[in-house]
């Protein structure tokens, strides 16, 4: 009786494995398949700024400028647009600027990332800077 409630579940498990994926998630392959980027597709990077109570309009100004600045240093950025918030919703929680730089590959952000140019930004923008939000993602 236990070898034909053995060969039973055997043989269901084997039709269940035929019509499902039961790969593990920390397959190594798995892992790998997340990071490939699509040939198609473009890596966006989503920075979003608040900045501190009082800061002045030519202290923004100057972040706004360096900040435009940094696709001609750095030629991994492929795109770069920006713009201040205008949405009627009210739950932009203090962020007014939104920066969108786009990259051809997690490389070409890896090397943006430390970029010296992208560095000294940085030091023009932290003492102004109340909050920061970024996102990355991969177009679909």
């Amino acid at each position: 009786m236990k070898t034909i409630i053995s060969l039973s579940s055997l043989a269901l498990i084997l039709v269940l494995m035929s019509f499902t994926n039961l790969t593990p998630l920390h397959n190594s392959e798995t892992l790998e398949m997340k990071t490939i980027e699509k040939k198609d597709s473009l890596l966006r990077h989503v920075v979003l700024f608040k900045f501190k109570e009082g800061t002045s309009k030519e202290d923004i100004a100057k972040v706004e400028a360096a900040f435009s600045a940094l696709p001609q240093k750095i030629s991994q950025i492929k795109d770069y647009e920006w713009g201040l918030n205008n949405s009627p919703e009210g739950l932009n929680k203090g962020l007014t600027h939104c920066f969108l730089l786009t990259f051809n590959s997690e490389e070409d952000r890896a090397i943006y990332l430390p970029h010296p140019d992208h560095k000294a930004f940085g030091a023009i923008l932290t003492p102004h800077l109340d909050d920061v939000v970024v996102v990355d993602y991969w177009t679909n």
